[in-house]
């Protein structure tokens, strides 16, 4: 079966909105986590500190991965460009939607749409793997 840029961009477009989707869930649960924490510590200063930030650090961390691991099972190689620049939107994106807590159910899918037709766009950029040829000049 021959690759396309077609078929690409849509392997881009499923796992970008996965990728989003259970990033989501994983960041506002380990959040909800971090609030339990804190409130069950009373009024000790840096009660709920270190989980909220373990749960920030997670959450934007865990999107990049997601995407790598999705594409390399799709068996797409060359997704730098993808997971950089998708890194930075989710973040964007992400921090968004996971700070302001109480969205609508609309204005949360409507950003994990937009990122998920992001990561299909970013997904037809495909950066070949430098070899010894491009080395030697």
């Amino acid at each position: 079966m021959a690759k396309t840029r077609s078929v690409r961009g849509v392997k881009g477009t499923i796992v970008s909105a996965l990728a989003a989707v259970v990033c989501y869930w994983i960041w506002t649960s380990l959040l909800e986590w971090s609030d339990d924490v804190a409130r069950a510590g009373g009024d000790s200063i840096g009660s709920g500190f270190l989980e909220s930030l373990l749960a920030r650090v997670i959450g934007l961390l865990s999107l990049p991965v997601l995407v790598w691991v999705g594409m390399r099972l799709l068996r797409e190689r060359g997704n730098h460009l993808l997971i950089a620049a998708g890194h930075v939107a989710g973040w964007v994106i992400g921090g968004y939607l996971v700070e302001q807590g109480g969205l609508s159910d609309a204005v949360t899918a409507l950003c994990l749409a937009l990122f998920a037709g992001l990561g299909g766009l970013l997904s037809l950029v495909e950066v070949p793997p430098a070899g010894l040829a491009d080395l030697q000049g």
